[in-house]
């Protein structure tokens, strides 16, 4: 529903819709304008053409907080009603309006229409599928429970109903999410069950699938992964830490030695799989030995893919009140060390791959014009790209090709197309 600053406030003809944060809320923004589309609304890029602007906003930390603020104080430079929605909506509520005076109207209550229709604004081929709402794990650092509540999966007729729809409108690759896709099910179906339905959709050719927390891949969910050619053998596993007494303090479930087994036999048994983390640094108490054994773990996993986080103070959260906080300082130093420790592995992974052929979904093209994709080893805007050089002009956004590598920089491979 709308809460608005003014009594009245007519919809405009021309939307600019600015989507900030994570790819679950870009499902939500993606439906959003599906709803205007139906009031017969048109979209515009520029802000300054549009009546009516929206920015949905994300706060899950103190960057992405501050970025929204920037980006709501930027459009309130616009002609345009200025309306925002998303995670700052459902954490600060009305207090927008006292810090924010250039807001209009914030919209709340934003329930997805799961199985609705979306406008994409993901590259041509390739789109999110949002498979559940919310969060029950207790994680001591994290404001999601508080800002979107309980663990809700959302009925499976319907999701596949809209795997179904964007595949008819020419998606190939699925990108399973939700703040827990492990954690799926729907009276007894599970995502296992999901899963193994998704590749029976025609047009549907790589479903990729992140955020498995640890302790929730089953050997059932290995067995699915590795048994249907179209899930891409790679997988997003959050872990943050490795050593124990951290974990604990961070509300996780796993352990250090839990997560060696459960890499090694992921990789036991699907031998060429691609394992993506996420990594935690400077949590409260973390000190240079237990920082150094996080290092000494990374560089003894290997991971493929990693993404490595600050430790940002939420107030609310266990962890905003525990002792032992570490300086900004020190924490962006562990940053950068295990940055540059990941940096050189995944270059040598890359190196690696020079001369083989592999597959690449076709992205669109560089400020070159040369064309970009995504390997099965690179999920969407958070890994590496190919860069092909296509001898004989024939392939476009939304074509999966296969493609000879003959360089390799950091994260990036350059290939050429094969015919």
């Amino acid at each position: 529903m709308f809460l608005l600053k003014k009594k009245v406030i007519i919809l405009g003809k021309k939307i600019c819709m600015v989507s900030l944060g994570c790819s679950k809320n870009l499902v939500n923004s993606e439906k959003m304008l599906a709803e205007y589309a139906k009031r017969g609304e048109t979209f515009v890029n520029d802000p300054s053409e549009a009546d009516e602007i929206i920015v949905n906003t994300c706060c899950f930390i103190d960057d992405a907080t501050e970025e929204s603020i920037d980006m709501i104080r930027e459009m309130g430079k616009y002609k345009g009603k200025l309306l925002v929605s998303g995670c700052m909506v459902e954490r600060f509520g009305d207090e927008i309006f006292d810090v924010l005076p250039e807001v209009d109207g914030i919209i709340r209550d934003q329930r997805p229409d799961v199985g609705g229709q979306r406008i994409l604004s993901t590259p041509k081929g390739c789109a999110y599928l949002k498979i559940a709402e919310g969060c029950d794990n207790a994680c001591t650092f994290c404001v999601i429970p508080e800002i979107k509540g309980k663990y809700i999966s959302f009925p499976y007729g319907e999701i596949l109903s809209e795997a179904q729809k964007l595949a008819k409108q020419g998606v190939k690759e699925l990108i399973v999410i939700a703040q827990d896709t492990t954690a799926y099910d729907d009276d007894g179906y599970k995502l296992e069950d999901l899963l193994k339905d998704l590749t029976k959709i025609d047009g549907i050719e790589w479903i990729r699938l992140h955020y498995c927390y640890p302790e929730r891949i089953s050997d059932e969910l290995i067995k699915v992964i590795k048994k249907e050619d179209k899930i891409l053998n790679y997988i997003d596993v959050p872990i943050q830490h490795c050593n124990n007494d951290i974990l604990r303090r961070m509300g996780r479930d796993s352990s250090k030695e839990n997560l060696v087994e459960l890499i090694g036999k992921l990789r036991k048994e699907i031998p060429d799989i691609v394992i993506r983390t996420s990594l935690m640094v400077g949590f409260p108490g973390e000190t240079q030995e237990q920082f150094q054994e996080l290092c000494d773990f990374v560089y003894d996993m290997k991971f493929e893919r990693a993404g490595v986080f600050e430790f940002s103070p939420q107030e609310g959260t266990a962890a905003y009140a525990l002792d032992g906080q570490i300086d900004e300082e020190e924490k962006h130093k562990r940053f950068q060390m295990l940055m540059a420790m990941q940096e050189h592995i995944a270059g040598e992974m890359s190196k690696a791959k020079i001369g083989e052929v592999i597959d690449v979904i076709v992205q669109g093209k560089d400020v070159d014009g040369n064309l970009i994709g995504r390997s099965k080893a690179d999920s969407l805007d958070i890994d590496g790209v190919v860069q092909m050089t296509d001898g004989r002009g024939q392939r476009s956004a939304g074509d999966i090709v296969k493609v000879k590598i003959i360089e390799a920089s950091g994260y990036d491979l350059v290939g050429v197309i094969n015919y």
